[in-house]
């Protein structure tokens, strides 16, 4: 054993994972990427949309609330699924649903109609991540897993940046409406993940188990929250919310901020997300490499920490250049507080609920994630207080939240994924 361990030391990180490895964790990155796109298009013409339907910018902000606060429903029903049917097939399903229903929001006559699909689009959204996290995590070696788990996470950044792309590019000629029919191009990916990804073999092995001595697992949402987890789920819970505060105060209202306050064209409001949302995603991997070193709740707590000094230094000026200096620093900090998203909640739990606990743990934070583009825009237009003071208030109030909850919390770096009977 010790021989094989020292074998697996001295090999190259990247040599180690088997294809099947590489083609489970290419799936979920891809089903990740895609998610974003479908997701952050719609951060970008908020304004044009409440001028076409004639409605405030506070509804249209609600539209993002509401799609969040879906992704609970679609997340815990995924990761139910995917505990007890397998990883692919919810990651399928969810991957064919968020890109319809973005391609149908687009035909909206109605803001109504829009709103409507852009809350079921929350559905597929949910269900995407808890399969595609613990297919990528269950099937990863532990030596890299916090690194991949950055690059994982951090593709969340690249589907922003090619929205903010095809925005910047495309959107004086298509409008907001083609932006929004581009998100149907998702759905092609399913045929990848049918023919190509197989079941992670810790979970195929944990349900053999759960069968051959009739221990399955059939309500996984409440267990996690039985005497010996309920402290874990609890921590995890906070930890997510404040995670979401954060990214959404950060990135919610930016380009809202830059088109509404600052009247900045497409063009300049394209430019800093881009270019700040491709070094999101380098900071994850970056950090992946801080988490594989030092520790899961090191990596981001450092970067959160930086976070709120920087927040300042963009959010308090109307001079362009000193905006995009300042929001492309704190991408590489408060951007990619998230690279352990993947890793850290799947290793804080056991395999028999781990797509269940990942889900809910994750996706309740959305409920608060929710909440902040409303809450920030009421401030801002109906208090006016401009948008720069209630996103420097929601990223710095967030950042020490994910502080407190890591520090109360457990370390989990090189943590073995094992198909042991824990919870059943």
């Amino acid at each position: 054993m010790a021989g094989e361990t020292g074998a697996a030391s001295a090999m190259p990180w990247w040599k180690e994972p088997t294809k099947d490895q590489w083609l489970a964790w290419w799936a979920a990155w891809l089903g990740w990427t895609l998610d974003a796109f479908d997701f952050t298009v719609f951060l970008l013409i908020m304004v044009p949309i409440a001028k076409e339907f004639g409605v405030p910018l506070t509804e249209v902000t609600v539209v993002f609330t509401i799609t969040l606060w879906m992704r609970l429903i679609g997340a815990v029903a995924s990761g139910w699924l995917a505990d007890r049917i397998g990883r692919k097939t919810p990651l399928m399903i969810s991957i064919l649903w968020y890109s319809i229903c973005n391609f149908i929001a687009g035909f909206a006559p109605s803001f109504w109609f829009l709103f409507l699909f852009r809350a079921l689009l929350g559905i597929g959204m949910g269900a995407e991540w808890p399969a595609g996290a613990a297919l990528a995590m269950e099937t990863w070696p532990a030596r890299s897993r916090g690194f991949m788990s950055g690059m994982l996470q951090g593709s969340w950044g690249l589907g922003f940046l090619i929205s903010s792309a095809v925005y910047g590019l495309f959107y004086d000629a298509i409008g907001w409406r083609g932006m929004l029919w581009i998100g149907i191009l998702p759905a092609l990916s399913v045929v990848f993940v049918r023919y190509f990804v197989k079941e992670p073999k810790v979970w195929v092995e944990n349900r053999r188990l759960q069968r051959l001595q009739s221990r399955e697992v059939r309500a996984p949402l409440i267990s996690i929250f039985r005497r010996g987890m309920l402290g874990n789920t609890l921590t995890a819970c906070w930890w997510m919310a404040s995670i979401f505060i954060v990214y959404y105060s950060i990135f919610a209202l930016f380009a809202t901020y830059l088109q509404k306050e600052l009247h900045f064209t497409a063009a300049q409001v394209a430019t800093p997300l881009v270019i700040g949302n491709l070094l999101t995603f380098l900071a994850h991997g970056a950090w992946g490499v801080v988490a594989d070193r030092l520790g899961r709740r090191w990596s981001m707590v450092i970067p959160a920490g930086l976070a709120i000094v920087i927040a300042p230094v963009y959010l308090l000026t109307s001079n362009y250049s000193l905006i995009v200096s300042g929001f492309l620093l704190q991408a590489l900090f408060g951007g990619a507080i998230y690279s352990q998203l993947p890793s850290y909640l799947c290793e804080r739990f056991p395999t028999e609920v781990r797509a269940t606990a990942s889900a809910f743990c994750y996706h309740q934070g959305a409920i608060f994630g929710g909440l902040v583009a409303p809450i920030l825009t009421f401030f801002a237009v109906n208090r006016g207080l401009g948008f720069g003071i209630p996103m420097l208030v929601g990223t710095v109030v967030g950042a020490l939240s994910v502080i407190c909850s890591l520090l109360v919390s457990p370390e989990t770096k090189g943590k073995v994924l094992v198909p042991d009977l824990t919870v059943a």
